[in-house]
């Protein structure tokens, strides 16, 4: 495997366009042998070595703590690079960073420092256990310690996380509480169950908690046993939604990538067209389908950038950002995450029709986009998405805050 030797930098980036440059190499590193890792199936420890060793787990951490300080703009940008050379790893790479920034969504002041320095510090890769089509996790108080119990179905990053965001309520109330806990501990047990047509590297199957404990100081944004809730604290259904436009896109782009290089150096022209022309290069259908698949990508690009720039506007007044504000955001997004997964499935698809029969053998693996891309595309229904954006443009209504709007 390539990507299990592990690959040294000698600089850091210091400019967002040096970290997109950082990215592209790992992507380069990942694709080189994607195909038969997806074949294979294991746990990706190899792989989240190099995200580490690249320092893109670190790049939204403090600078004075080492980290890159670099925005949601660029980290949104570096999730469609990796992707782009293997998509199973740009989600773990998406996930990580809504993870790594949940602390600032619901945290005190206090908590962000201190969980930021360490995080940064000792480059903690996150999962979490936190999906709300299961029953919540149930949390028993035990003098100074909460304890988290319960079963999730789905908990991407898995065993390839140092730490794993837990979510639960507080038994006999509606009180949620987010925590922040070792992945690595007895009682946090993965199931090893994930099996799935696509993105079979994201270690996203399910997880037991038998009684996790956690400190009540630990608990995210609750200060003398209350929460002090604001409108911030909702935007990580948008953070995330975003995270998966940008990885439908990076897979997308992977896809008409492989393809063009497939199509350059090994795809025939068609010996019984009206015009035969001496290479499949030269064929007015190649030339106006590989036109048509690349004009779509960068215009979902382009809306997934417009999307990311209102995420970018909230974050820098994140305490007096407004519920239609964050709504407007939320609208654009799933835009961009519709218009993502049509792109993404589309191109998966047609990329078949300008390589030929012989492209869809098993060693060349242009099936894994579009798997890839069906797969986690399912995470919550497009329709849903579509009508939000509906209901905006007749009606001038927002999504109100939800688990996945």
């Amino acid at each position: 495997m390539t990507t299990s030797a592990r690959h040294t930098w000698t600089t850091t980036p210091n400019t967002p366009g040096q970290w997109l440059d950082r990215a592209r190499e790992v992507a380069a590193l990942l694709a080189a042998d994607a195909v038969a890792r997806d074949r294979a199936g294991a746990t990706p420890h190899a792989e989240v070595a190099l995200l580490k060793d690249a320092g893109l787990v670190t790049l939204l951490g403090p600078v004075e703590h080492g980290g890159a300080g670099q925005d949601w703009t660029t980290a949104y940008r570096v999730i469609r690079e990796v992707s782009a050379g293997d998509g199973s790893i740009g989600q773990l790479l998406g996930y990580h960073y809504l993870w790594a920034w949940a602390a600032r969504l619901v945290a005190t002041p206090a908590q962000i420092a201190a969980v930021e320095e360490q995080a940064t510090r000792e480059r903690w890769f996150y999962g979490g256990a936190v999906n709300p089509r299961d029953h919540d996790l149930v949390i028993t108080r035990e003098g100074d310690e909460l304890v988290f119990t319960g079963r999730k179905s789905f908990s991407t990053g898995g065993k390839v996380s140092d730490v794993t965001v837990l979510e639960g309520v507080l038994e006999g109330t509606d009180d949620h509480v987010f925590a922040i806990v070792p992945s690595h501990q007895a009682a946090i047990v993965f199931d090893d169950d994930w099996d799935n047509l696509g993105q079979r590297l994201t270690e996203s199957g399910g997880v037991e908690i038998r009684g996790v404990r956690v400190p009540w100081a630990q608990a995210a944004g609750y200060v003398d046993g209350k929460f002090r809730p604001r409108v911030y604290n909702t935007l990580n259904v948008p953070l995330i939604q975003l995270v998966f436009a940008n990885l439908y896109l990076g897979i997308a782009k992977g896809a008409l990538t492989t393809a063009a290089a497939y199509t350059r150096d090994r795809t025939r022209p068609w010996p019984y067209a009206l015009d035969v022309k001496g290479s499949a290069v030269e064929e007015f259908p190649v030339l106006e389908t590989y036109g048509d698949l690349q004009a779509k990508l960068w215009a979902a690009e382009a809306l997934a950038e417009r999307a990311a720039e209102l995420i970018e506007r909230i974050n820098e007044h994140a305490d007096t950002v407004t519920e239609r504000e964050r709504g407007e955001a939320a609208v654009v997004v799933a835009a961009a995450k519709q218009r993502a997964i049509d792109t993404g499935l589309e191109i998966g698809t047609r990329v078949f029709d300008v390589t030929g029969a012989r492209a869809t053998a098993n060693r060349v693996g242009l099936d894994i986009f579009w798997r890839n891309i069906r797969t986690h595309s399912l995470h919550d229904p497009v329709a849903h998405k579509r009508a939000e954006v509906g209901r905006y443009a007749l009606l001038g209504e927002v999504p109100e805050p939800s688990w996945y709007t």
